[in-house]
């Protein structure tokens, strides 16, 4: 990096700080954490967007596809269960949350349930979320450390203070517009790395020479046990179905976005938005992987560059002459890419990580207050109340500097830890929610017991949580199966407890049962349906368009 690469960065970092100024006026607890209720679905779907196709996606999709040993064109399978999980969220999650008016979805399940659900789900909520975006830093910050010799512990500081700083000032107005301007500099960037690595292929030799034809393989029948298994067709779209119902509706993070909407047709526009844009983003990560995979093979010196690169920095990789996948688009950006764009690509990296962790800081902010100081029919006054919010704010940021410094270090890959964390929870969470809508069997004795154990139970049988722990059970099960046997242990558990206790659950009406009534069944759900299947014949034709 030269001066004009630095003074982009600094530039980005000087905007950002005067974003937050810009949005410092919040009144209250709905301007602060919901933006008023007055956010449309342009940002709101962007936001959402960026925050789960983060720094981790822009570095680790394309280097599974195009240098991962066997990786490939197989990451395209994450996709095929998001159009079903918006049509699911649009028809029976939204619609009552929404009618709520609660900050904190926690709050809704203490409703049916009972306060220690409540405060269950949202200690689950904090410590998975703020580990995961730690982990998350962690891996950005080393990553950039080995490739522009910046040491990790100040790179860990930028984007901290820096994401703290104008979330602390603008709140969720702050967040979802950063987000989306983070969203279309990474979208930029990966549109940057596209064509310059097309050009540069085509003249070391053209793309069908520089990869294997297993590497274009999407749909595979596996059923994701045993060794080697993975991103099965089944075990994708059914764990992947569960999973991003879980994210997108009972996960705090993006649940906050969709209550921050002006109304229920808003949301169900962003929802379409991110169930149709979603799947060209990730092949454009998926084809960029493939692009600057193939100039691996085809431009030795690339090769040799991120070989000594893994030795000087991450030699536990090196053995064996293995390779840091990770490694492949920053030294990409940092040996073929024009000053400038290097500066805009660092950019770009630090915006996905920034949004992120922008996300959880605003998320874990609003479940500390409203599940833990501001419950119960008395509410604190209101400039209590955000003084108490901007606390909260500079001690999640804190709290996710130092998960990453503690858990960063794994030698797991850094997206199976981060996926690891979020399955051991989605399914039970997930459960909580729909019992909560649908049930009035399950008392809150039951409901706790059932998160309780398929938590429990998920973590034993977790092969990433084995690994982390040097555990070997002889049993191995793909991570995105945890998604499905947590919903299945919750759901016989909740019932099996409840039916044993006296305790009568609650039979307040969470529900209005006409939201399944002609108009919600509209264009959104059709167009998503039809998109499901486009999705699927155009995955099962990759081979043949590529090859």
């Amino acid at each position: 990096m030269n001066w004009l690469d630095y003074t982009l960065v600094a530039t980005y970092i000087v905007f950002f700080l005067g974003m937050g100024y810009f949005f410092k006026n919040n009144k209250d607890s709905n301007d602060y954490f919901l933006g008023g209720k007055s956010m449309g679905w342009f940002p709101l779907s962007l936001s959402t967007m960026a925050t789960q196709l983060s720094a981790i996606s822009f570095i680790s999709a394309p280097a599974f596809v195009g240098l991962k040993l066997g990786g490939g064109m197989k990451w395209l399978t994450f996709e095929f269960a998001v159009p079903l999980a918006m049509i699911f969220i649009m028809l029976f999650i939204i619609p009552p949350l929404f009618r709520s008016g609660v900050v904190s979805i926690y709050e809704f399940v203490e409703r049916r349930f009972a306060a220690s659900t409540r405060l269950i789900l949202s200690v689950v909520f904090q410590i998975s979320r703020a580990l995961g975006t730690g982990v998350m830093v962690y891996t950005i910050a080393i990553i950039l450390q080995a490739v522009i010799d910046i040491d990790y512990i100040y790179t860990i500081l930028i984007i901290s203070i820096i994401t703290i700083i104008y979330s602390w000032q603008g709140g969720m107005k702050a967040v979802v517009w950063g987000d989306a301007i983070q969203m279309i500099l990474l979208f930029g960037g990966l549109l940057i790395c596209l064509v310059y690595g097309w050009e540069l292929v085509q003249e070391a030799g053209g793309l069908q020479n520089g990869f294997s034809s297993e590497r274009l393989q999407v749909i595979d029948y596996n059923l994701g046990i045993g060794e080697n298994q993975e991103y099965g067709f089944w075990p994708m779209l059914i764990g992947g179905f569960f999973l991003y119902v879980s994210y997108y509706g009972c996960d705090q993070t993006q649940a906050q976005r969709m209550l921050s909407a002006k109304n229920e047709k808003t949301i169900r526009q962003l929802l379409l938005a991110n169930g149709l844009l979603r799947f060209p983003v990730v092949l454009i990560y998926c084809t960029m992987g493939l692009i600057v995979g193939s100039l691996v093979t085809l431009a030795p010196d690339f090769l040799a560059e991120i070989t000594a690169t893994t030795q000087r920095h991450f030699p536990e990789a090196a053995v064996n002459g293995g390779v840091k996948a990770d490694l492949m688009i920053p030294v990409f950006i940092t040996q073929y890419l024009p000053h400038g764009f290097i500066g805009l690509l660092m950019v770009a990296i630090l915006s996905a990580a920034m949004s992120s962790l922008s996300s959880t800081v605003n998320s874990l902010s609003a479940v500390s207050m409203e599940d833990f100081f501001n419950r119960g029919e008395k509410k604190m006054e209101t400039k209590k109340y955000m003084r108490l919010s901007k606390v909260a704010v500079v001690f999640w940021g804190t709290v996710c500097i130092a998960f990453s410094f503690l858990f960063g270090g794994s030698k797991s890959a850094v997206i199976e830890i981060i996926n690891a964390i979020g399955s051991v929870f989605y399914g039970p969470v997930l459960v909580t929610f729909l019992l909560a809508i649908f049930s009035k069997k399950v008392n809150h004795i039951g409901m706790n017991a059932g998160i309780i154990s398929a938590v429990l139970i998920n973590l034993i049988f977790s092969s990433t949580i084995q690994e982390i722990f040097n555990i070997d059970l002889g049993f191995d099960i793909f991570w995105i199966w945890l998604n499905f046997t947590g919903v299945l242990i919750s759901l016989l558990v909740a019932y099996v407890v409840s039916a044993a206790t006296n305790t009568p659950a609650k039979t307040t009406k969470i529900i209005d049962f006409k939201i399944l009534r002609s108009d919600v069944l509209s264009k959104e759900v059709f167009i998503l349906l039809g998109f499901f299947i486009v999705i699927l014949v155009f995955s099962y034709f990759i081979p043949s368009i590529f090859g």
